[in-house]
């Protein structure tokens, strides 16, 4: 059966930037920001960024166009006689499960924060510790939560049922479309806040000094973790939207634009947040808390604030939906590609399996509460989040990397001419010693500082 195509290169832009975007740059970004002193540490994410995210993109998309198949048929396709590289297919889709076992629970959170701010929950008044309780008591609610999940992985779901065209396709260009505009009109309001000039200075003026103070070590090795993890390279869920596209660009410039469009989102993601933090005296690095708890705050004390709060939430759940639903295409396209499953058959059975497995993760807040497998405080939210961003990630990127530039893998050769097919941008071949040496180097360089400042904080000062 001939694989199914985009209808355009805006759909294969908007759907791709969607699956990297999620919510680790719209809210881990802006805090991490926050954390080493604003644009200096901008700075550095965007220079590793092109170093290390944009390669590993090129080749994930290249093994997808190549092989037309998902990761979990792709290697099979293009390794030579003999080899094993296809093994890597189950740890990329364990990956792609594991992500969304914790990440439709995030993906709830948001769809209940849009009704909470829409039905007036935050009314006017409200002092920081009610509305810290509002937080606290969603997460204990595991009725509430449960019914937010089931909404999100059944609505995901059916929108993947209709197939790439008109189910995954027409539904992300306009989520994504509508996510761009409700940034550009919140950005725009957050430019009028009395805050404004002191929180774009922050933004925008790289301070050094305070780079410095938070350690520069902490500062480089967390700038490679956001520049790596931005893009969700590594388990395949870049490569499928790589299967779904012509020949008649050169993925380099592909992978550029994806990339453009989702750094844009997380650098226009901090327009929105710190003129917000300096104008209400919040403390723009004080994590996740940001979101539910800090950014509430300020919506309940401000002129408009439940209209603003409510364009922010829909913003932030179209951004977690985006990737929802690219994973789910992925975790489809997977199944059909192995057992050549109908697409029906193949989203009853994921329903069943994404349900059952997504309940740990909601129910680590309340009832399972006690289960703390990361040490005290921890959650199973935790645990999946690290075994993904801190294994799955690294690991299937190093994959990529050596499969793409070794002999015994596909190889330099077959990857370029692969990635360059096309116009536009080349892949440069003298970038060869980089990306076959370097890189891998650095890769694994990331994997280890991951488990450091998970388990050995101290080692860095952390």
């Amino acid at each position: 059966m001939q694989r199914e195509k985009f209808s355009s290169r805006l759909g294969f832009l908007l759907i791709s930037a969607g699956c990297a975007i999620g919510l680790g740059n719209v809210w881990r970004f802006p805090f991490i920001t926050g954390k080493y002193g604003g644009a200096a540490f901008v700075i550095l994410y965007l220079v590793f960024l092109v170093l290390l995210g944009l390669p590993i993109m090129v080749m994930e998309f290249a093994v997808g166009r190549a092989s037309q198949k998902s990761v979990a048929t792709s290697f099979d396709t293009l390794e030579p006689k003999g080899t094993k590289w296809h093994l890597h297919k189950y740890t990329s889709i364990a990956g792609n499960y594991l992500l969304m076992m914790f990440y439709t629970t995030i993906a709830g959170w948001m769809l209940l924060y849009c009704w909470k701010m829409i039905s007036g929950e935050f009314s006017s008044g409200m002092n920081s510790e009610q509305v810290k309780a509002v937080f606290q008591n969603m997460q204990a609610d595991p009725l509430v939560m449960t019914i937010a999940m089931v909404i999100v992985v059944v609505g995901c779901l059916a929108i993947c049922s209709f197939g790439l065209k008109n189910g995954v396709e027409k539904i992300t260009k306009v989520m994504m479309l509508c996510l761009l505009a409700i940034m550009a009109v919140l950005a725009v309001h957050s430019l009028t806040l009395s805050g404004a000039g002191e929180g774009l200075k922050f933004y925008l003026f790289p301070d050094f000094g305070k780079l410095s103070e938070a350690g520069i070590f902490n500062a480089i090795f967390d700038a490679m973790g956001q520049a790596f993890f931005t893009l969700s390279i590594g388990m395949g869920s870049i490569a499928i939207f790589g299967s779904y596209i012509g020949k008649d660009h050169a993925l380099t410039g592909e992978a550029v634009r994806v990339t453009m469009l989702d750094t844009g989102v997380a650098l226009m993601a901090g327009l929105i947040i710190f003129p917000a933090c300096f104008t209400f005296g919040v403390n723009p690095d004080s994590g996740p808390n940001l979101i539910f708890v800090t950014l509430p705050n300020v919506f309940v004390n401000i002129p408009g604030g439940r209209i603003w709060g409510t364009l922010f939430f829909i913003f932030m759940l179209f951004a977690a939906l985006s990737t929802v639903i690219a994973v789910f295409e992925n975790i489809i396209s997977c199944w059909m590609d192995l057992k050549g499953w109908s697409r029906r058959k193949t989203v009853l059975i994921n329903l069943v399996l994404l349900l059952v497995l997504s309940l740990p993760c909601v129910l680590g807040f309340n009832l399972l509460s006690g289960v703390q497998p990361l040490g005290e405080g921890s959650t199973i939210l935790d645990l999946e989040d690290f075994i993904v961003s801190n294994n799955v990630l690294p690991l299937g990127s190093l994959v990529y990397l050596m499969f793409c530039t070794r002999r015994y893998g596909w190889g330099w050769n077959s990857f370029r001419k692969e990635a360059n097919t096309g116009k536009g941008l080349q892949f440069p071949n003298w970038s060869r010693i980089y990306v076959s040496y370097i890189l891998p180097i650095i890769v694994l360089v990331v994997f280890i500082q991951g488990y450091i400042a998970k388990f050995f904080p101290q080692l860095f000062g952390g």
